[in-house]
């Protein structure tokens, strides 16, 4: 069985009610219940984490090393800072996809800049809270031919 790992980085916790004009009105809970059943329709397993603390989030990267063969990762404003994060999956060698809700090319100068985003196999940003199930056929597609 396909094992992989959707990991949310900090303030994705607040789906749903932070900023619902950018972000929407579901929840993370809500986003995450319709991929796991969508993984489960494909047989696959997917296991959710959501983090607010950069170190965390690197110490699931490393711990999922031997068990998951593909990342979607938000990593919300560690996108733009996170050298560990990015250092954590380039070390992992576990293929990912980069996904974001609102398209950040399109937002302030700041968030245009992404330390993921010439490492991961794709990058979904934009197409709101679909960005996850994009993001999710990426992974399975990319996964898939290298079987």
């Amino acid at each position: 069985m396909m094992n992989i790992l959707l990991i949310n980085g900090p303030n994705l916790n607040l789906l749903g009610t932070r900023e619902p004009e950018i972000y929407g009105n579901k929840t993370l809970s809500d986003i995450e219940k319709d991929l796991i059943k969508e993984a489960k329709e494909k047989s696959i397993n997917l296991e959710c984490f959501q983090s607010n603390h950069e170190g965390e989030i690197v110490d699931k990267i490393q711990e999922s090393v031997k068990s998951i063969q593909g990342i979607l990762i938000n990593a919300g404003a560690f996108t733009h800072t996170s050298i560990s994060i990015r250092d954590a999956l380039i070390g992992s060698k576990i293929p990912f996809v980069e996904l974001h809700i609102s398209n950040i090319f399109s937002r302030e100068e700041f968030r245009k800049e992404s330390f993921l985003t010439d490492k991961a196999i794709g990058i979904i940003s934009g197409f709101g809270i679909s960005s996850y199930s994009l993001a999710f056929e990426g992974i399975i597609g990319y996964l898939s031919s290298k079987d």
